[in-house]
Formats: structure tokens, sequence, C-alpha cells
């Protein structure tokens, strides 16, 4: 059968399988296949919240989703042009988000009449009962192609059955005209020095299943996804935001002179940022884990006090456990950053899935008047800017800062171009310099009038010694409990902070400057809102879109803004935290919101709706 070659902008694939399938690496090799291609891209990798959900089951459902596409990509897609179900389960919980054209390829050989049953079905017509019938079914025995495609090539049945994952992204690399180079070259640089006798049979098995595709009548058409012209000129790579806020993090220290240190408790979803700085000692960067959460942050206090860049990585459970620390370090007015990955709360919650539940215990979730800057990032990419900001802003301004990401950002990816560290700023700590005069006495917490900032005296320093700890001092380090002394050092950390909206940019205002409607986000919802903001202006819509990278202390002239629109509609993950803080931030405006809370983005869809409905 000769397959017509279709030219379109876009796909979006879904992978998903059993734990056990292999569906992240599946999908993570389609993706930087396709970044190397020249595709721009997001992706969304939905792991299961159970460690070891029974087999079968949908609560054990591994996915990953991928968009490549020829023009700028901002989101993982709402829907999907093919999903790939590896067991009955997978395709159960998945069917829902084929779209009407959808493709649906599965491995004929799981969908027994014992896995139909274990995932809930009620009859074996699986397709009629989920309502996809009418979708292009692919049934292909996978399983036993792959058994076949290894048959005498010394491997146990275990390990064969391990490498059907490649038999389904070869066809998977032909369906989409993917080059199965890069994915050969990935294979040799896993196995070929403890396991070379693994690279042929993975690379044969590859390419049985391109030859497969290409053979069967099943497939009607390919689809080919020319290289994306959006993407501004430059070496670029796939990066998920955990690796790059690790980098960001590296930069920072290279930019300070600072060695960096990071000092962290392992937690879903942030523990890949230890382990990537953990890689990294040739660059002066100390990591350590920590016996608890509490141990992780006052190891980089410590680590601060001596000088370094000091970085403690953590998601929601964490966080609330390195509160009274947090609490600390703002006493002492010391330089922090406390990464903080979101995941569904509360409680341990469901660990793998995504939130923005946590913003306001980022702004107050701390004993006594204890301010600290909170940014955010807004895309897996951008968590590089966003950790470089949050330790320059630590660091030149001798406060801890609060860094959100979530998980949907950091286990998602997209491509990124690779900057020159020219590109980046000095970092200029406020170390306290130069020799005192006799009788002179440093005074650790005299500020500088311009920014309140104090002095940074390293141990070791003579003539600067001076006491540290959780209690109240005054401007020369003494110990104090007078009244109007705490009030005073209470208003001046408070300035500190207000002050930083003197270096960060303004809010950008993305479509018209004025109109009836602004919509407002913060963090990892800024793919999906841009998308359904651009939508609807391609519609003709009087919409802009307005999204925050900072939130404590906000932009200054975002009142001024807000000024210029009838109606604000705040979109984020949680109840309306955000929307809440703007309210009590600045009071005069009217304020509507559009909030979920599934352990899910957004979808467009859905955005669009909500401004429809406000419009």
């Amino acid at each position: 059968m000769q397959h017509k070659v279709i030219d379109t902008k876009d796909v979006v694939i879904r992978f998903a399988g059993d734990s056990g399938d292999g569906m992240q690496l599946t999908g993570s090799l389609f993706a930087n296949t396709s970044a190397i291609a020249g595709n721009d891209l997001s992706t969304f990798p939905d792991y299961p919240a159970e460690i070891r959900a029974p087999h079968g089951t949908v609560s054990g459902v591994s996915g990953f989703q991928v968009h490549i596409g020829s023009t700028k990509v901002n989101t993982p897609g709402d829907y999907c042009d093919l999903l790939v179900a590896m067991n009955p389960a997978a395709l159960e919980a998945n069917a829902k988000w084929c779209k009407p054209t959808a493709m649906i390829l599965i491995d004929t050989d799981s969908f027994t009449d014992e896995l139909i049953k274990k995932a809930g079905f009620k009859t074996n017509d699986v397709f009629l009962e989920l309502g996809v019938e009418d979708r292009i079914i692919i049934p292909s025995p996978i399983t036993t192609l792959t058994k076949e495609s290894l048959k005498g090539c010394g491997m146990d049945q275990k390990s064969i059955q391990k490498c059907k994952n490649m038999f389904t992204l070869g066809m998977a690399c032909f369906i989409y005209s993917r080059p199965l180079e890069y994915v050969n070259s990935y294979i040799e640089g896993k196995f070929a020095k403890k396991h070379p006798e693994m690279v042929g049979p993975n690379e044969k098995v590859l390419k049985d299943g391109y030859n497969y595709a290409a053979n069967i009548q099943l497939i009607p058409n390919t689809y080919m996804v020319k290289p994306a012209k959006s993407l501004e000129p430059g070496l670029y790579r796939n990066i998920t935001g955990n690796q790059a806020i690790a980098w960001g993090l590296l930069a920072a220290s290279e930019k300070s002179g600072l060695p960096l240190f990071c000092g962290s408790y392992p937690i879903t979803p942030a523990t890949a940022i230890l382990e990537e700085l953990a890689i990294y000692k040739s660059l002066g960067c100390k990591t350590l884990q920590a016996e608890d959460e509490i141990a992780g942050i006052c190891t980089a206090i410590g680590a601060s006090f001596a000088g370094n860049l000091a970085v403690t990585t953590t998601s929601g459970p964490g966080f609330s456990l390195k509160s009274e620390a947090l609490g600390l370090a703002v006493m002492t007015e010391l330089p922090l950053v406390v990464v903080d990955v979101q995941r569904a709360g509360p409680s341990t919650g469901i660990p793998t899935k995504t939130e923005q539940t946590d913003l306001l215990q980022a702004l107050y979730g701390r004993n006594g008047e204890c301010p600290i800057p909170v940014i955010a990032a807004h895309s897996p990419a951008n968590c590089f800017n966003a950790a470089f900001n949050a330790a320059k802003i630590a660091l030149e301004h001798m406060t801890p800062v609060i860094l959100l990401s979530e998980g949907f950002l950091g286990n998602g990816s997209e491509p990124w171009r690779i900057p020159t560290m020219a590109d980046y700023p000095d970092i200029k700590p406020p170390f306290a310099r130069g020799v005192l005069k006799e009788g002179e006495r440093f005074k650790p917490f005299k500020r500088d009038p311009e920014t309140m900032v104090p002095q940074w005296a390293i141990p070791g320093q003579k003539g600067f010694e001076h006491r540290v700890g959780g209690l109240e001092k005054n401007h020369e380090g003494v110990l104090s409990s007078d009244p109007a002394n705490h009030q005073t050092m209470v208003n001046e950390r408070a300035a500190k902070v207000a002050k930083i909206a003197d270096s960060i940019p303004e809010l950008k205002v993305d479509g018209p400057d004025a109109g009836k409607l602004l919509v407002v986000g913060w963090g990892g919802t800024y793919g999906h809102i841009k998308s359904a903001v651009d939508e609807e202006r391609e519609e003709g819509k009087n919409v802009s879109f307005a999204h925050f990278d900072y939130i404590n202390p906000l932009p200054k002239n975002t009142k001024d803004v807000f000024s210029k629109f009838e109606k604000i509609l705040v979109c984020e993950l949680n109840s309306g935290q955000f929307c809440a803080y703007l309210r009590n931030c600045l009071p005069d405006f009217k304020y509507d919101k559009c909030n979920k809370v599934q352990g899910q983005p957004f979808l467009v869809k859905e955005l669009v709706e909500a401004i429809n409905k406000e419009i």
C-alpha cells in the first residue's frame, strides 16, 4: 500500500501503558527526535500516583503526551491525533482525549479477557463501550512481533518483552515521518559501554516496527511536520523544567562568583533538580541529600552564612516543613533560593499531579511579619531564567526567595535556545568590604538607604564579627526586645522586599493595552492562556493577556495596566488564590475567576469557554 504523506502544521501523540511499558522513555525519544528535526514542541508526562499499582489497572497507567509543530507550540495539546494504548487500562483512561479524527494504536496481545475485565470494561467490544469505534483503529500484535523480531538474539523473554516500546516507537516514527538516527544514537550511548549486546537488538526492533507500519494496510496516511520557522536562530536542545532550574542556578553561581550549595530531601516531583545538580561537582556545585526537609533548608542557611549561593528544593508537603527555617532566613537576612515544584495536595495529596495550590503558603505561610519575594516560572525553558533571577534577587537583596514551579513544568519539556553567559548580567552581592576604623563596630543591619539592603559579612573577616540567630536585633546586631526597635526592623524588612519592584521588569500586555477584558495568569498556565487568547483574537474578539512572573512584589505598573480594562479574569489551577491576593493588593478592580483543581493543566478549550462567558 502506498501511504499518502500529508503536510500538517502540528500533531499531538499520546503514549500510554502500564508503568513497566516504557511509555515515558518512548515519548521522550519521540520528542527529542522531533526537536532535532527542527520542530517546536511541548510535552506532558503523566505519571501514576501509586508506586506499584496492580498490573493492568487504570490507576497504574503511565502516559506521555507530546505536541510537535511547524509553528509556535505553547501547550502539549488538548486532544491527540494518535493514541498509543499498550493495554485495555491505557485505552480506558485515555480514549476521552482522542480527537474525532484520531488514530488508536493498540497492542492486541494485551487485550485479553482478563485484562479487559481488569480495566473495568463490561464487554469485549471496548471501542464501542468507549464510544470511539469510529476512530481509525490500528490493532497490532506488538508483543508477538517483538518476540519474532528478536528471536535468536540471545536475550531472555523478560528482556525481549521490554523492547516492545521500541517497536511501538518505530511505528510512530513511520506514521509521522520521523528519522530513526537519533533513537539509534540514544541506544548506542545507553548500552555501548556496559551492555553492547543490547545495541543490535534494540536497533533491530525499532527498525522492524518502522517497517511493519510501512507495510500494513491499516494506516491510511502518514504525516510530515516541517521544521518550525518561528524559532529564533540558534543552538537548541530539548529541556525539562527541573533541568532548566538546575542549570539556571549553576549560571547564577558562575555570574556571582560564588560556589553553589543545594541541601535537599528527595520529594516528587522536585527530586530531579537535586539529582541534576549532583552531576556538576566539576563546576563547584556541592549537593547534600539531607535526612529530612528541615535539615535540607537548615544546611542551606548554614551554607549561605558561609558565603555560598544556597538552595533548597522541595514540593508542597516539604515546603510546609521548611516554614520555620524560612523565618530564620528572613530574620538573619541571608540569601537563599527555595524551589517549590508544586503538586496536588493537601497533605501527601496526589504526588505526581500538577497544581498551583501553594501560592498562599508561599506568600503568607510563616509566623510573624515575614515577607519573602515570590517569583514563578511559566514554561519548562523559562525555568532557567526564573532560577537565575531568583538567585540574583536573593544575593543582591539579602533575602530568601521562593521560586514556584509546578509538576507540569518540572517534568514537561520544550526546546530551549542555549544562551551564552555574556547575555546574562553579573550578580553583585553586597559584601562587607574594607577595614573598619579603630574603635568602629560593624553594624550588620545597617542598610543601604536606597535598597534597604544590609551588608553581607562572611565568617572570618576580621572586624566584621556579628551575632546571628532567630531573635530580633537592632541595627548593631545586638539582641533587642524593645517594642519600637521591633516595629522599625519589621518595617525595614518589608520595605526591602517592596523595593525589589524597582529592579524587576514591568508587566507586559499581550494584545491591546486597553479594552473590555484582560485575562490574567501566573506560572505554568502561560501557554494555555496564550493559546486561548490568540484563538479568541483570531475571531475578532477584544481580549488581552497579562502574565505574572513576579508575584511579590508585583510589577510597579500593575495598577496602571489593570485600570485600562473593564474586567479582569484570573485563571489558575487552584480555587482562586492569586485572585484573592490581587483583591487584597489592588481592591479597586473587578475580578472574575476561572479555576481548576484536578491535578491536570487547563485545556485551551476550557479557557476559551471561560473567556466567551465573560465577553
